[in-house]
Parts: C-alpha cells; structure tokens; sequence
C-alpha cells in the first residue's frame, strides 16, 4: 500500500475538480445504486496517469453533456473499493489507470490502461466526450 502523502495529491488533483473518493466497498455499491450515469476513475502513482489520465477527464467535464456522479477510487491505496469497482468492470482485466461509466449501473463504456499509455490528455478526454455524449 502505497503511503498517504504520495498519493494525497494525486487525489486532490480529481476531488478538486468535483470527484467524489470512494474508500470501502460500500463507497462504491452506493455510487452505482445512484440513477443516471457513473464515472469511476482507478487513479494510479503511474506517469500516464498523472500525463494522460487525470488531465483527460478533467479535460472531458468541459463537455456539455456529462456524467451525473464523478467518483475515484485509488489503485494500491483504497484497496477495498479498488477491488469492487474493478469486480463491477469485468469482464475487463484490472488495470491502473482506468476510466469506467456507467448508466443505471451497467456498465457501458471502459477505458483501460492500454487506451492510455502513450495516448495524449486530449484523445482521452475526446473518446469520454464521445461516450458522455451517447449515454449522458
């Protein structure tokens, strides 16, 4: 597990920008119980997170059209919701970074660590635009 003053501001880089921490299993069953659409991101220590990721979605919030309840969970830190909110995304493989939305909760769009790596701010935050726009 990681410490908490690594990964304290890479949490307050999402929280600051409207996203809800999740840190126990409840956390998440609660936030996929909500009407309307879910975004969870697996935050992760990992450079594409901090390069790609997290300025991806805040990126995407920019969008008219956009998910109901911004949540987070962090991978090697909230172990206990980490897990279930991966349990929620199968059948995709776990993976950190991730991006996940739900509708009604099912899930209906997944962005995996392969969709990040290597992939600038702004093409992730456009393929969550094109997702928000479909289903939000």
């Amino acid at each position: 597990m990681y410490p908490e003053e690594i990964v304290k501001p890479m949490k307050l880089e999402l929280t600051n920008s409207g996203f809800s921490e999740l840190t126990s299993s409840e956390d998440v069953k609660s936030a996929l119980e909500k009407e309307g659409t879910t975004l969870i991101v697996v935050n992760s220590v990992c450079g594409c997170a901090a390069r790609n990721a997290r300025p991806g979605v805040i990126m995407s919030l920019s969008n008219e059209s956009k998910p109901d309840n911004l949540c987070t969970v962090f991978a090697g830190f909230d172990i206990e919701a980490t897990n279930t909110a991966r349990e929620e995304m199968l059948p995709f493989p776990p993976s950190s970074p991730s991006i996940a939305l739900f509708k009604d909760g099912e899930l209906v769009h997944m962005v995996e660590r392969h969709h990040i790596e290597g992939r600038e701010a702004d093409l992730i935050a456009d393929n969550l635009i094109q997702a928000y726009n479909e289903f939000c």
